[in-house]
């Protein structure tokens, strides 16, 4: 490797710190894994990208309540009681462990995704050769010096750094926030990167030249280190002006310093709040690596994963209230994920070791809610060294996103992919249609009381013509037509008798002329 590749790869090492009312972050703008949607499709959509660093213990996070008796034997000295489970509504087979309690409410509102088994052909079971498969999107087997979403982004920024921060560009494609470990996410031939310093004590990028410097190899390298730098207090100059136009509104966050990843959620509500154009953020939650002491002797149900987990629920919780008092809770997704799961039997230290696939969650008021996927089989008598089966590859869920939230075409998605990889229904794709349309959202489709128990009653608006409204299942089997007539110009009201539906999230949608909008129906038990 020359000295131009190693500037190219390496000058995103550099992080400086940004203070935003105390709290130190670092933006990682030049990690491809999270710029790779910096510009694809809506551009008004975020996606926030939680990294859970250790390995999450998925079968104590989402116990499999028709094979308990084989979960308890598995691990009997770290099981979470049965009657301390959460349960859900409209699925009986499954519960969340019982810190979870905001997470479990989020669920029964429809707006969590549950994903069960995800992973990858063939784990590692390394922490660090298991994250960068996560983050390049690799098989197992090959190593890639490139991010999947470094692919992406080479396309959309092309010269990159040259000509960056413009007006078509004027914020970092993505933030991360905190520190954390992260392989090499990389461009073809070199980091999108970028380093933000702490805005208060930036200067100004001006007219986007640097001072002159030899001509000579090692003169072009410093011409190109200080025009990173530029650009770095450009950015942090533009993220300084977002935080200082919002206030988030949610009562619901910890205390600071009590709960690290709802202080770092806090500041993503903030700054998306605060017009910032970033398209993905990243945050991150250690110490899921719970070989020992799992769990607290006598009182299964507490302890370090207990207090992990609880620290996730609320997190996520408090964001997703703060987006919506703020009013942008239409324009983010968030995703959990961890480099793998743990075994299924527990060792003998109240604690889990390596193991494959485990659940995963993506959560926001545009996400179909629910179950994908079905829990893992344990069996009668597993192995020490024993894993979850893998039902989903961590792939496609990267590919759904891209495609249903940013909508990025399919050819585009085998090219930054290396491959073609199934989406899965995560995104409600109804949501594209509510922002093509001039009638504000909330008066185009909706539907209360929601949660509903016996009825509810479904307002739409008709702008004139045939309307057709359609309930269905999570699967997408159509359970009823609700409206197939004509409707003058205006809001209307029509009354959907529930009595007789089962427990769970559905969809209705309606279609007038070219407009189509889709919402989530909740019905709990009576």
């Amino acid at each position: 490797m020359n000295r131009k590749e190693f500037l190219g790869k390496s000058i995103t090492a550099g992080l400086l710190p940004v203070v935003i009312n105390g709290f130190s972050l670092q933006a990682f703008a030049d990690s491809p894994l999270v710029t790779f949607l910096g510009k694809a499709g809506n551009e008004d959509r975020v996606l926030v990208l939680i990294q859970l660093n250790g390995g999450n213990d998925g079968l104590n996070t989402i116990i499999p309540l028709d094979q308990y008796s084989r979960y308890n034997a598995a691990r009997t000295n770290i099981a979470i009681p049965e009657n301390k489970v959460l349960g859900v509504t409209g699925n009986q087979t499954l519960g969340f462990h019982p810190s979870m309690t905001h997470m479990r409410a989020m669920y029964d509102s429809g707006q969590v995704s549950l994903i069960q088994g995800v992973g990858y052909p063939n784990q590692d079971f390394s922490h660090f050769r298991s994250t960068d498969i996560w983050l390049t999107g690799s098989d197992a087997d090959e190593n890639i010096e490139t991010g999947w979403m470094g692919r992406y982004l080479d396309t959309k920024f092309p010269n990159f750094p040259e000509g960056y921060p413009n007006t078509t560009n004027p914020d970092p494609p993505a933030i991360q926030i905190g520190a954390m470990i992260s392989p090499a996410l990389q461009g073809g031939s070199m980091s999108l990167g970028m380093s933000i310093t702490d805005p208060t004590n930036f200067y100004q990028f001006i007219n986007g030249t640097v001072d002159p410097a030899p001509a000579t190899p090692m003169g072009h390298e410093l011409t190109f280190l200080r025009l990173v730098a530029q650009q770095t207090q450009a950015y942090s100059g533009t993220i300084k002006s977002a935080a200082d136009k919002a206030t988030n509104k949610s009562t619901l966050y910890p205390v600071t310093g009590q709960n690290t990843l709802a202080d770092q959620l806090k500041i993503v509500a903030r700054l998306v709040a605060g017009g910032l154009k970033t398209r993905v953020y990243m945050v991150s939650l250690g110490g899921f690596d719970t070989h020992a002491t799992q769990v607290a002797v006598g009182s299964t149900e507490t302890g370090a994963h207990a207090t992990l987990l609880q620290r996730v629920s609320e997190a996520v919780n408090a964001f997703q209230n703060d987006l919506k008092l703020l009013g942008i809770e239409e324009r983010v997704l968030g995703m959990t994920f961890s480099e793998f799961g743990r075994r299924i039997k527990s060792n003998d230290s109240l604690g889990t070791d390596h193991g494959a696939a485990a659940p995963l969650f993506v959560f926001g008021s545009k996400v179909n809610g629910g179950v994908i996927g079905s829990n893992p089989i344990i069996p009668d008598n597993p192995s020490p060294g024993d894993s979850l089966t893998m039902q989903h590859d961590f792939r496609s869920i990267y590919a759904s996103l891209l495609k249903d939230w940013f909508e990025v075409s399919d050819a585009d998605l085998n090219t930054i992919m290396m491959g073609n990889f199934n989406t899965l229904p995560i995104v409600n794709k109804g949501a594209n249609a509510l922002s093509e349309n001039s009638i504000e959202a909330e008066k185009l489709l909706s539907n209360y009381p929601n949660p509903a128990q016996d009825e509810t009653t479904v307002r739409f608006s008709s702008l004139g013509g045939n309307v057709e409204i359609r309930l269905y299942d999570q699967s997408g089997k159509e359970l009823l037509l609700l409206v197939n007539e004509k409707y003058p110009y205006g809001l209307h009201e029509i009354k959907l008798d529930t009595s007789s539906l089962a427990q769970g999230v559905y969809f209705y949608q309606m279609i007038n002329g070219n407009r189509k909008a889709s919402r989530k129906l909740v019905v709990t038990g009576r």
